[in-house]
């Protein structure tokens, strides 16, 4: 786990024109104080040459920070980088090594991963982007593995996301990794979004088969998780939505990208994870509580999943700010 000061300060790093979207997904993130929860970030734009900024959506932000801004960040977001055929300056590029090099954590959004890669961040490693742009990334960079199919990929002190929606995702899996599970949960129920996807889910690039609508998942995942300590299997999620569970792992598979299975043990984790960090439950009874049996099950579970164990989590979490 990462630890830093007391006030976390992330830094946006845009460009001219700007997409305002990706810019949007780390301020919702990391810029918006809310009622209830303790203010742990700060959120600063910053851009090569401070002033006015054209944006895709035809009109201009006044940003009057410069690359200096990048001196103090703790997280460094770069929000997009188009066009993509454009390379950073050697400016930039010195800003983001040098960021990287003195500790903080670089992050990129969609097509940011193209400036992380022309400072060689990347180099060596797994990386995401969005899917119509994977390509090129690889092509581009051989020394990259691009994996066109995730959501996002996080090695520490380097993250990248998929397209658009996928900097949401990230910016909360940052979150739960800074803070904890409590703490990224209470900024979902306040964006109405869940609180985790896996970066290893299925980014949304062209499904082999429509997903119709009225066969929605909503009211199946509202039965699911109003039973997380019951015995869920494969077989009653497919009963109670009327379908055969061929059908069943199929309409995942479009809508969420991942599998019955796989989905219902991501939700037992997470509230787990927010039970350690709320609440003085022993680990066996916190197990029981959201359907994994034992505390050996759930130590099993943690550590293929997070790579620590329950007791240490609860530690982390419930003993040092982030």
């Amino acid at each position: 786990m990462r630890y830093f000061s007391a006030m976390h300060r992330v830094v946006a790093l845009i460009r001219p024109p700007q997409s305002t979207f990706e810019l949007a997904c780390a301020a919702e993130v990391f810029g918006i104080e809310r009622p209830g929860l303790p203010t742990r970030y700060t959120f600063t734009v910053c851009t090569e040459r401070p002033g006015p900024v054209a944006t895709y959506a035809g009109y201009d932000m006044l940003v009057t920070d410069g690359l200096d801004a990048l001196d103090r960040a703790d997280t460094v977001i770069v929000a997009g980088w188009l066009p993509t055929e454009e390379p950073p300056s050697s400016a930039v590029v010195r800003a983001l090594r040098q960021a990287h090099s003195r500790g903080a954590r670089v992050v990129s959004i969609c097509s940011g991963a193209f400036a992380l890669a022309h400072a060689g961040l990347l180099d060596g490693r797994r990386a995401t982007t969005h899917w119509r742009l994977a390509d090129k990334l690889a092509v581009r960079f051989p020394h990259i593995q691009v994996d066109p199919d995730v959501l996002y990929v996080d090695h520490g002190d380097v993250a990248t996301s998929a397209g658009a929606g996928a900097g949401i995702d990230l910016c909360m899996h940052l979150v739960r990794g800074d803070q904890g599970a409590h703490y990224a949960a209470h900024i979902a129920r306040t964006m109405v979004m869940p609180p985790h996807r896996e970066g290893g889910q299925l980014q949304y690039s062209a499904p082999p088969h429509p997903v119709q609508i009225d066969g929605t998942l909503a009211p199946l995942l509202e039965w699911i998780s109003g039973r997380i300590g019951a015995t869920v299997t494969i077989e009653s999620m497919a009963a109670h939505a009327g379908l055969s569970t061929r059908t069943l792992a199929r309409r995942f598979a479009d809508q969420l990208g991942t599998s019955p299975g796989q989905w219902l043990l991501a939700q037992r984790i997470a509230t787990a994870r927010d039970l350690l960090e709320s609440s003085d439950l022993p680990v066996d009874a916190v197990a029981r509580r959201v359907g994994l049996s034992s505390a050996t099950n759930l130590r099993r579970r943690f550590l293929n999943t997070l790579g620590t164990t329950p007791g240490a989590y609860r530690r982390a979490f419930r003993t040092k700010p982030r």
